[in-house]
């Protein structure tokens, strides 16, 4: 049996959520950090992600621009 596709799951765990989404994982753990939030569901000790409740989250707050990935760090040498 194959595994659900991402876009197929209700619940998604914090990097899932940031893989599916193009969000920068550790803004994502900041953020799950927070209490009350209206999209977050805990079984035991994990926090889970109510996908369509982020989306709600996402579009109503503009917090998708915040979340986002950066730039690549890459190294430049200097020119001598």
């Amino acid at each position: 049996m194959d595994k659900p596709s991402l876009q197929d799951k209700d619940f998604l765990t914090v990097i899932e959520t940031a893989e599916l989404f193009g969000l920068s994982r550790r803004k994502m753990f900041r953020l799950t950090s927070q209490s009350g939030l209206p999209f977050m569901a805990k079984y035991g000790t994990r926090k889970l992600i109510i996908k369509d409740e982020f989306v709600k989250y996402l579009n109503k707050s503009g917090m998708k621009g915040e979340l986002k990935n950066g730039e690549p760090r890459t190294k430049t040498r200097f020119k001598a």
